[in-house]
């Protein structure tokens, strides 16, 4: 049984009240994102910078954006107990000045803003045998928004370099891809995360962007033979846990 808190160094995530609670793969995501980010023009100190999180859950994403940068961070729930989640999460946080949350479906939410950055956990087994719990679906089938939308959004709320960074189960990425060229969006970066250098790939990392630019393509092997964290996800998720 999942705990009812994740204590990081810098913040705590409680998460008894969200259907999909922490888990490894988001973190690597999360890390992922500040660090692409922080490396690309959107992370510019001297201006004030903006991005966006759909579907934020227990508020995870934006906190580890908000702790490695200074920009202002949005983020959009439908799910009113996640919601009200995330919003205790952020309050809590040492960052608290700079999240804003808003309870509403994203492909309702208005806003004179343009994000430099957007990043998504977005649904990931669209079309795929749902569970039981209605919020299990919202949180892990597209049943509130799809692929196809997400793009559509992002296409009308970044700005002209900006990013969109999604996280999704391998086999959906040539879809997506497919997808998002379709929408004059170019694949910045695909980034393949299998659980160990044995195992197939389970999961990539996507950075798309309206500016017309070469593909880097990466892969990151999440644990070694001996079952302990690579020294590449070491240096992603250091920053973030209490114990590396």
């Amino acid at each position: 049984m999942a705990n009812n808190y994740f204590q990081f160094k810098q913040f705590t995530v409680q998460q008894q009240f969200c259907a999909m609670k922490v888990s490894t793969d988001a973190c690597i995501f999360g890390a992922t994102v500040t660090k692409v980010f922080a490396n690309t023009a959107l992370a510019g100190k001297e201006k004030k910078t903006s991005y966006l999180d759909i579907g934020t859950g227990t508020g995870l994403l934006s906190l580890m954006l908000a702790q490695e940068s200074n920009a202002e961070i949005d983020a959009v729930e439908i799910d009113l107990a996640a919601h009200n989640q995330a919003k205790n999460n952020f309050d809590a946080s040492p960052f608290k000045e700079r999240l804003r949350i808003f309870h509403t479906d994203i492909l309702l939410f208005t806003t004179d803003k343009k994000y430099e950055g957007i990043v998504c956990n977005p649904p990931f087994f669209e079309g795929d045998l749902r569970s039981p719990d209605k919020q299990k679906n919202a949180a892990k089938h597209a049943t509130t928004l799809t692929l196809l939308q997400l793009l559509k959004v992002a296409d009308n709320l970044l700005i002209e370099n900006g990013l969109l960074a999604v996280l999704l189960p391998y086999h959906r990425i040539h879809e997506f891809i497919k997808d998002a060229v379709e929408r004059q969006f170019c694949l910045k970066e695909k980034i393949l995360l299998r659980h160990t250098s044995a195992h197939p790939y389970f999961r990539a990392i996507l950075f798309i962007s309206k500016n017309n630019t070469a593909t880097t393509i990466k892969e990151l092997v999440i644990k070694n033979e001996a079952g302990n964290y690579t020294d590449a996800c070491i240096f992603l998720l250091k920053d973030y846990y209490l114990h590396l």
